[in-house]
């Protein structure tokens, strides 16, 4: 950093652009806007060949990191050995945090994350004015975090969000948590276990929830009554935290009752081959399409001609758990009624019967009773559809929510004001 140049945030991700992580770009936008100068450093190159709008309009230039370690170990060994030599103490101290990480968890990756670090710091930092690095995600990027900052000096905050919390060796996570600048998460529950879990008190954890952009996802007019066949919608990863399964048995639920409806699901994943399996095996094949990942400006289209969305959330066997689906606040926003599930933080958004219904995990019988109470009971939509969406423009909107993490940033990190 000379002293006519910003001091810059490091912003240690996964993988970018990605569509499903629509949070961190716009999360980075609205920092830009406020003032903030970024550079990303991510750990894969984007999976899809195409993204949202809202990327093309942030400036951070990305670096990428080797992601692969036996593929690029010669370009790996090369600049951690460079910066061994430059900074023997500091690089003898990230080893022997890595080799003692290792025996906790046996994972080659804490390896490949000590290299990753390793190179991130002696090929990106230099001259890049970096005063303070963020990793999105409490597992491989905070990591990669922790590593860094051990090499380079510079403190480290990250961002956890639901998954790489609760399939994270807890020592692991503990000891990132105690050693971090601060942590920020996206719901009260997620912080409630983060705070339980920490050590010391010291390190101050943070609930700022994602929030959306408002004015993009609005209503454009006074709902009208539905009627069959009912347009209903699923935006979700096909994993098995989503609860696929159990929309799909309660969507067979409808039509043994005689409803006539068109669901589509939008999203992709390991489970996809299953769910359309399970789709032909309850015969939904002419009431169910998949469609795939869209972009942001599809999947308004669908919001706008939905009469519901549907999510079955539920724990996976490895302990995945959502935090707070953005479909879900997306949906309440754009004016369409919503039933999903009584899991982790859900309720901190769906208050029963007042901005949505909730039902129990795997309970297809109570979730076919919910969506058709929410697609005939006329009333109940009149009254729910607006608390919704008056409900998240309170709590939800993102406009005032980067405000508050901002002043995180450059509370906790003054080189940022």
């Amino acid at each position: 950093m000379t002293a006519s140049s910003p001091p810059v945030l490091g912003m240690i991700l996964k993988g970018y652009p990605r569509i499903s992580e629509a949070f961190i770009s716009n999360e980075i936008l609205l920092l830009e806007k406020l003032g903030f100068s970024i550079r990303i450093f991510s750990m894969r190159h984007p999976r899809e060949s195409f993204t949202h709008q809202s990327v093309k309009r942030i400036r951070a230039e990305a670096d990428y990191l080797p992601h692969e370690l036996l593929r690029f170990l010669p370009r790996l060994a090369y600049h951690n050995f460079r910066l061994a030599l430059k900074t023997p103490r500091a690089y003898g101290r990230a080893l022997r945090m890595a080799f003692a990480r290792f025996l906790r968890s046996r994972k080659s990756a804490t390896l490949k994350h000590l290299l990753q670090a390793g190179y991130l710091v002696h090929r990106y930092l230099p001259g890049r004015g970096v005063v303070h690095l963020h990793a999105h995600f409490a597992h491989s990027p905070s990591s990669v975090a922790l590593f860094a900052s051990l090499l380079s000096g510079l403190p480290f905050s990250f961002t956890a969000h639901a998954k790489d919390i609760y399939t994270s060796n807890p020592d692991q996570l503990r000891e990132k948590i105690d050693r971090a600048r601060f942590v920020v998460t996206c719901t009260d529950y997620n912080r409630d276990y983060l705070e339980n879990l920490a050590v010391s008190e010291s390190t101050p954890v943070y609930r700022v929830y994602h929030g959306i952009d408002m004015d993009l996802f609005s209503a454009d007019s006074e709902e009208s009554p539905p009627t069959e066949p009912y347009r209903m919608l699923t935006v979700a990863r096909l994993v098995p935290k989503k609860g696929l399964p159990t929309v799909y048995q309660a969507l067979r639920k409808l039509k043994d009752r005689g409803l006539k409806f068109q669901h589509d699901l939008i999203g992709d994943g390991d489970d996809r081959d299953q769910i359309l399996d399970l789709i032909r095996e309850l015969g939904l094949e002419n009431d169910c399409r998949w469609l795939g990942t869209l972009a942001h400006e599809k999947v308004l289209e669908r919001y706008r001609q939905a009469d519901l969305f549907v999510l079955g959330c539920e724990i996976a066997p490895n302990g995945d758990r959502d935090g707070i689906p953005n479909v879900l606040i997306e949906a309440m926003a754009m004016g369409v009624p919503t039933v999903a599930t009584r899991v982790s933080a859900l309720p901190e958004l769906i208050r029963d019967g007042e901005t949505g219904l909730l039902v129990p995990p795997r309970q297809p019988d109570a979730l076919a009773d919910a969506m058709v109470r929410l697609l005939t009971d006329a009333d109940l939509r009149g009254r729910m559809i607006p608390a919704a969406r008056e409900f998240v423009k309170r709590e939800f909107d993102n406009g005032r929510l980067i405000q508050d993490l901002a002043g995180i940033y450059r509370r906790e990190q003054p080189l940022l004001k």
